[in-house]
């Protein structure tokens, strides 16, 4: 990469994580050291709204999920340190008047979800780079990620069992799909701490790098999917890999991919795919995200109906 990540000019800024783009790749940094970026409902909306940001801006192809200092994120904060208002409403016995009416309602959603709800809706790809502790929620918000980029040092948990409490943030439903179900019934029921070489051996992480080159090899890997990947493509794989790699038969998934085949090989994309590679100069693909999608994608209509 050739730049630091600039500073944002966010109205009022964050105040729990950072938010900078740089050669069209987006940084999302949990920003509480002191507090081992101990999770607050504040983080959860920031980092929410920072994806959403970086889903939105035509500048960004990839975003990169780190935290500063020496751990990605120990948990949830239970020491209500967090200076977020209604801190209560996530992490305590005690809920508030507005929590009930929500639950009442269906319409509650715990922390962890806010973030991985958006993050596998996404259409651009997420990289996360990840040292030290990555616990509790720490480890559930990584799994929609793309890529899990860990240091050596790095450790996994879900200790949920241990507290007497349930898996967040789809967990069950993503965990699974990562590492197989017996590895994930384990790493759930027991709730012990996986270790970066187990995780790596388990497909939860993708490489193992020492702890003050994980954020670079993000970035390298950042710069390989922007120089090489067509945004309008990569959009269509990460979600067709979400929604219909378990579908009840192959069939479903053939009629669609048979739509899409047909069609993008006529697009202007696929042109300029061939005439770069014959070239052999990197490809300037025209495709922009989510303006060039497909209408007829079948995860769209809710999309839609909502606009």
């Amino acid at each position: 990469m050739s730049e630091q990540p600039r500073e944002p000019s966010t109205p009022g800024g964050y105040e729990q994580i950072t938010y900078a783009v740089a050669d069209r790749v987006a940084t999302v940094t949990l920003n509480r050291p002191e507090a081992r970026n101990g999770y607050t409902l504040r983080m959860a909306e920031e980092i929410s709204a920072a994806l959403h940001a970086a889903e939105a801006d035509s500048a960004v192809r990839v975003i990169v999920l780190t935290g500063a200092g020496q751990n990605f994120c120990v948990g949830a904060d239970l020491s209500g340190g967090g200076g977020a208002e209604g801190q209560e409403r996530s992490f305590s016995a005690n809920a508030d008047a507005r929590t009930l009416a929500e639950v009442a309602a269906g319409t509650y959603q715990e922390p962890a979800g806010l973030v991985t709800r958006v993050m596998y809706a996404m259409n651009k790809p997420v990289i996360a780079a990840v040292r030290g502790a990555a616990v509790g929620v720490g480890s559930t918000m990584l799994l929609p990620a793309d890529y899990r980029l860990a240091s050596v040092d790095c450790r996994f948990g879900f200790p949920f069992s241990r507290r007497g409490i349930v898996p967040e943030g789809a967990s069950v439903w993503f965990l699974p799909r990562l590492v197989g179900t017996g590895t994930a019934l384990d790493w759930l029921v027991s709730g012990r701490l996986v270790a970066a070489d187990e995780a790596l051996r388990a497909g939860l992480v993708n490489s193992l790098h020492e702890p003050d080159k994980v954020l670079e090899a993000a970035y390298d890997l950042a710069a390989e999917l922007v120089a090489h990947t067509a945004p309008v493509s990569v959009a269509i794989i990460r979600q067709m890999v979400y929604r219909m790699a378990w579908a009840d038969s192959p069939e479903q998934t053939h009629r669609l991919d048979s739509r899409l085949v047909f069609d993008t090989v006529r697009g202007a994309d696929a042109v300029e795919g061939v005439k770069s590679f014959f070239e052999r100069r990197e490809p300037h693909f025209p495709g922009r995200v989510p303006e060039d999608l497909p209408d007829y994608l079948p995860w769209r209509a809710g999309e839609q109906a909502r606009d």
